[in-house]
């Protein structure tokens, strides 16, 4: 199979004084994945980063995770293990 480009958007809300991961969201394109990121980072209890990752879907061979845009409340763990 040939290399893939997923766009992700992946929310974070601010619950109890935690961060907490939403579901993560596939989108069309590296804008569309940015758009919905810099939207659900606009609540002040919430946050958001878009990102990429390609690959061989069917050998499970990707690169890591490219950060495209990031907004609000994200925990910085989580950045450095997307990049």
């Amino acid at each position: 199979m040939a290399r893939t480009t997923y766009y992700v958007m992946q929310p974070f809300r601010l619950v109890d004084g935690e961060v907490v991961p939403g579901e993560p969201v596939e989108k069309r394109s590296a804008e569309s994945a940015r758009t919905a990121a810099r939207l659900a980072g606009a609540d002040e209890n919430g946050g958001a980063i878009a990102f990429a990752r390609s690959g061989d879907p069917e050998l499970g061979d990707f690169e890591e995770a490219e950060i495209l845009a990031r907004f609000g409340i994200v925990p910085d763990e989580f950045v450095m293990a997307q990049g």
